[in-house]
């Protein structure tokens, strides 16, 4: 395969070509409620070439035979021949990179059997259907993949990867009358827990049942602004949406409003706001050592002490704002070509215990965890999972339907406390951008407390 793969890069006419092969085994097995939705094996082999003619474009050809490469790269480079670009493309310098990096699992989850997984899923399935006669429905998901990848470019890197991925989620519908609730509780790796990362997985089936449950009794929040408290959950994936694509920097050069917006040296929040993104950090959900352009992972400051410091980059981005590449090229499987998207996205440790934080609170909004939520430039509007009133600094009763929105500029400079209790959510997150979904990515915060948000409710 080296070979071959070396052969037709040497046979390209083009200024810049790399070769992209993949190899995939996964597995996933789903119950919905006493049945058992699916349970299959699969393996995909195939692979992308990707041409630049400097000044026409890109070119890019995808392919499952991997027999006739030379014929690919010749497909790419025509495809790239008929482009039209308004002026050359460049990509930045890079290092040509030879390795080898091999997956390490204590318990790897390919030598468990097929029935093993559905026996296991279907005992948590079974602990959700027994909690209580309210649960009325159920889903248990269990889901990994093995990747073996080779990238090989024109420059003369060879990278090859191998990165393992299990998850586990759990889901409980509560209901009563005419009122229905979920629950979700999940759990995820891509390091070297493997198989071990789903076993004794009780407590997050029974926590789901329980969520469900509370929100059945729980009353709607009153619609109004309020100091929000938001767990590491919420916390996270507010960075990641909110803040976390616009510093993807194919946006920002493409979308004047975006340059202007993200302008380094613009302050957006007080010395205790931090965040970075960081692909290199070993077992994370969106760690990948090198990028889908051979770039090596690193950590990349995007907020220090409240004021914007970096943003995320392809070589080609990199090249076009007279920027470093920061490895964010990342593509969701060999059928699409890389893009800029985020690894690992995290709001740094702070120094506020989470007593403190909530201890001065009157009327306050304890938000936890996540349904999802939109944004829109500098806008947002997230629902949390759950949430808890707090009352003269305690927390008090559930609270449901609670909506967070606003502008995202005037939140974080609204953020006055940053909790010491950093934690990377062990969710399966996945990220979509231009059709390419799920991307893994990971996403880590402490508590943070916000003043004067908006919230959705009665």
């Amino acid at each position: 395969m080296k070979n071959k793969i070396h052969s037709a890069l040497a046979s390209s006419k083009a200024d810049y070509t790399e070769i992209r092969i993949e190899e995939k085994e996964s597995v996933r097995v789903a119950f919905r409620g006493k049945n058992l939705e699916v349970a299959n094996a699969n393996s995909d082999r195939g692979g992308m070439v990707r041409c630049l003619v400097k000044d026409k474009g890109w070119g890019v050809a995808t392919f499952n035979d991997l027999d006739d490469l030379r014929s690919k790269v010749d497909q790419a480079y025509r495809c790239a021949r008929v482009g039209s670009v308004l002026e050359p493309i460049e990509l930045s310098p890079a290092e040509p990179v030879v390795t080898t990096l091999s997956a390490s699992m204590r318990n790897d989850f390919r030598l468990v059997p097929l029935s093993d997984k559905k026996a296991l899923v279907e005992y948590y399935n079974g602990i959700l259907l027994g909690f209580d006669g309210r649960i009325v429905d159920t889903r248990a998901i269990y889901a990994d993949s093995f990747s073996r990848i080779i990238f090989a470019n024109s420059e003369g890197s060879w990278i090859e990867q191998e990165k393992p991925s299990a998850a586990f989620m759990a889901v409980a519908i509560a209901k009563e009358g005419d009122n229905v609730q979920q629950g979700i509780e999940s759990v995820a790796t891509n390091g070297e827990d493997g198989w071990d990362v789903v076993l004794g997985r009780d407590e997050l089936a029974r926590k789901a049942a329980r969520t469900a449950l509370g929100l059945l009794t729980a009353k709607p929040v009153k619609a109004g602004r309020y100091t929000v408290v938001a767990n590491p959950k919420l916390a996270s994936v507010f960075i990641h949406e909110a803040f976390g694509h616009l510093s993807e920097a194919d946006f920002i050069y493409e979308n004047p409003k975006a340059r202007e917006m993200m302008t380094l040296g613009r302050r957006f929040g007080k010395g205790i706001l931090n965040v970075y993104d960081d692909g290199s950090i070993p077992g994370l959900r969106g760690t990948t050592l090198y990028d889908d352009e051979g770039t090596p992972a690193r950590r990349n400051w995007l907020i220090r002490e409240g004021v914007l410091v970096g943003r995320l980059h392809s070589r080609q981005t990199a090249a076009k704002m007279g920027e470093s590449p920061t490895g964010n090229a990342r593509a969701v499987s060999y059928r699409f070509a890389p893009i800029v998207r985020m690894t690992n996205t995290a709001i740094d440790n702070g120094t506020t215990s989470f007593e403190d934080m909530i201890g001065d609170i009157e009327l306050g909004i304890y938000a936890c965890d996540y349904y999802g939520g939109e944004t829109k430039f500098e806008d947002f509007s997230f629902s949390s999972g759950h949430a808890w009133m707090i009352r003269d600094g305690k927390i008090a009763e559930m609270a449901k339907d609670v909506t967070l929105a606003g502008n995202l500029f005037t939140t974080l400079d609204n953020v006055d406390a940053v909790g010491n209790d950093f934690a990377w959510d062990e969710s399966p997150s996945g990220c979509g951008k231009f059709g390419q979904v799920p991307l893994h990515v990971g996403q880590g915060a402490p508590h943070i407390r916000v003043r004067d948000v908006v919230i959705g409710g009665e």
